[in-house]
């Protein structure tokens, strides 16, 4: 009677101790880290990242690969596409690797050239069939073609800026597909360029461009659920810039600054993020080091501040919002840390939690 009743007992402490550990992972997420490499990092990093207490853990090096400055996930999450920020890979190439994915391990599938130089940012469709990369200093964009398994496709589309504008230099900084366009940004040209996919290849779109102020420099943009409204983060004149659709098109509608009024020096604007539910639109500054917070009228799309939020260290570059909504991540380049903020999902303010040290971190994605 005794053996059974210490059977039942060790049975229920088991059930007890599992029911722990499902309920630990559920709140344990992997955080994947993009670095330049000249400051002692090795390449690509992988923290697990714990929900409760807004914690990073377990460092580890995922991928040795030098300037590693943007990645991306194929919508399965079976593979990542990493450009390394390079002019040397073949001349005046940059280059993007393939991995493949398995229990948060990555493979090197392939290595392939981006047809530009210092590569800065991947886009990848939803449908996972189309791979777009910006090439800054190369002033054009490399579109791939995907197979099935996530690997790309030799010979890519390539998209030259250059030749648009005989005065200005081209800088292209960002490539995402939206509404079956390709949207890339254009820092030097000053212009938001549209790509519609016809026969095979993309052309420009009807509407062919938006245009920001002279001299504003887009970076980064990102656009409401509905995709009424796009959000325009300009890196040179510290402005964020409201575009709204009419008739299938984009329209400029109001221009914001992103450092305060006060702020003496110089500062450079990064990243640009909504919140999953679309009230909150936040975005770093690189001087004034904070991340600036905006409410968003759902109705008019128009932004109203709330306020900045120190980063706790210098020249903050990528940032990301956690999976649950209660987090946010910034990678502060020149300091060599991530801070993690809570975020009041009720008023969109940030306060500090914790932070870890990791040289040169500039791009932060979770799987």
């Amino acid at each position: 009677m005794k053996n059974k009743f210490g059977l039942f007992i060790l049975s229920i402490g088991l059930v007890i101790l599992n029911s722990c550990k499902v309920e630990e992972s559920k709140n344990e997420e992997f955080l994947f880290v993009g670095t330049y490499t000249d400051n002692g990092s090795e390449g690509i990093y992988r923290f697990k990242f714990n929900s409760d207490t807004g914690e990073l853990v377990n460092k580890s090096i995922a991928a040795k690969i030098k300037n590693p400055s943007y990645i991306a996930f194929s919508p399965d999450k079976n593979s990542m596409y990493a450009v390394s920020e390079v002019d040397d890979f073949k001349k005046e190439d940059g280059s993007i690797t393939t991995f493949r994915i398995k229990d948060t391990t990555l493979f090197e599938v392939d290595v392939q050239s981006t047809y530009g130089a210092n590569p800065c940012y991947v886009g990848v469709a939803d449908d996972g069939k189309l791979v777009a990369v910006a090439n800054y200093t190369g002033g054009n964009v490399a579109v791939y073609k995907a197979l099935e398994n996530g690997n790309l496709k030799p010979s890519p589309q390539v998209i030259d800026h250059k030749v648009i504008d005989s005065t200005k230099k081209a800088h292209a900084h960002m490539s995402s597909f939206l509404n079956g366009e390709l949207i890339v940004s254009d820092l030097g040209l000053d212009r938001i360029k549209k790509y519609t996919a016809t026969d095979g290849n993309f052309v420009p779109s009807v509407q062919k461009e938006l245009v920001v102020a002279e001299g504003a420099g887009p970076r980064h943009f990102v656009s409401s659920s509905n995709t009424e409204f796009l959000y325009v983060i300009n890196e040179l004149n510290s402005t964020i810039t409201m575009f709204q659709k009419e008739d299938g098109k984009y329209y400029g509608k109001e221009t914001y600054d992103t450092v305060d009024s006060d702020f003496e020096g110089e500062s450079y604007c990064a990243d640009l993020h909504l919140s999953a539910d679309g009230k909150f639109l936040y975005g770093t500054n690189r001087g004034e080091n904070t991340v600036v917070i905006f409410k968003i009228d759902k109705n008019t799309g128009k932004l109203d501040l709330v306020g900045r939020e120190s980063v706790k260290g210098d020249w903050p570059r990528n940032f990301t919002i956690d999976p649950t909504g209660k987090y946010v991540l910034v990678a502060n380049q020149r300091s060599n840390n991530i801070v993690v903020f809570n975020r009041d999902a009720d008023n969109g303010t940030l306060s500090f939690v914790s932070q870890v040290d990791l040289p040169s971190p500039v791009c932060l994605k979770f799987y």
